[in-house]
């Protein structure tokens, strides 16, 4: 089984931050141990997978204003 496999497919969400143009759209989908994160208008095309655990880390670290420019 690959990772992608793991991802329940009812739990894919697209962002809140996607523009109304669609040309930046990512969604987001988890399962028991993997999070993923694949392009809205190219869902067949790959999707990065990370540990639940280093998702959690980064979404934190995003909410707490790390990476903003």
């Amino acid at each position: 089984m690959r990772n992608h496999d793991l991802i329940n497919p009812r739990t894919w969400r697209k962002s809140s931050r996607s523009n109304a143009a669609q040309d930046a759209c990512v969604e987001v989908g988890g399962g028991d141990r993997v999070v993923g994160v694949r392009d809205t208008k190219d869902r067949d095309g790959g999707t990065l997978v990370f540990g639940s655990a280093n998702w959690r880390e980064f979404a934190d670290q995003v909410k707490a204003g790390r990476f903003d420019l």
